[in-house]
């Protein structure tokens, strides 16, 4: 057998070899990207879990809940509102500067997307209005269902 022979690999043994290196740079990759993701995720609490388990102040959360009634104030600017998110265990006391959506009133339900300051209020960059399943648009409210049906129709 000659040097030159004895220094190759077999085709069987560069494809091990090619296989181990893949699957080790795809684990790395999988590694990377969930490193990377860590702070990104947003983890979504109701207000007993934040009351029991309250997230460090500054990471960003989801805090989903109704609107306590008679908690919602707007500030004197008109754009600042504080409110108060409750699931029966618990309240929340929430600050949201910016527009409103228009299915948010007292009652509803809301996802606020925001961080929990060290004073214990939640302050939220976003909110998201929920609403039930029977929801009607408003300008469908006064019409019947067959009026609605022929609309839909209309709009395809």
């Amino acid at each position: 057998m000659s040097v030159a022979q004895a220094g190759r690999i077999k085709a069987k043994h560069q494809r091990l070899v090619l296989l181990a290196v893949a699957l080790l740079v795809l684990i790395g990759a999988a590694l990377l990207a969930a490193w990377a993701l860590r702070n990104q995720a947003s983890y979504f609490y109701v207000p007993a879990e934040i009351a029991a388990r309250p997230p460090e102040p500054g990471r960003s959360v989801r805090l989903g809940g109704m609107v306590t009634r008679g908690s919602l104030k707007t500030a004197a600017d008109g754009v600042t509102i504080a409110f108060a998110v409750e699931d029966g265990r618990a309240r929340v006391p929430v600050r949201f500067k910016g527009i409103v959506p228009s299915l948010f009133v007292e009652g509803s339900g809301v996802v606020a997307e925001g961080r929990l300051g060290a004073d214990g209020v939640f302050q939220a960059d976003n909110l998201l209005a929920k609403h039930d399943e029977n929801y009607v648009p408003r300008e469908m409210k006064d019409m019947t269902r067959d009026q609605a049906e022929q609309v839909m129709r209309e709009t395809k």
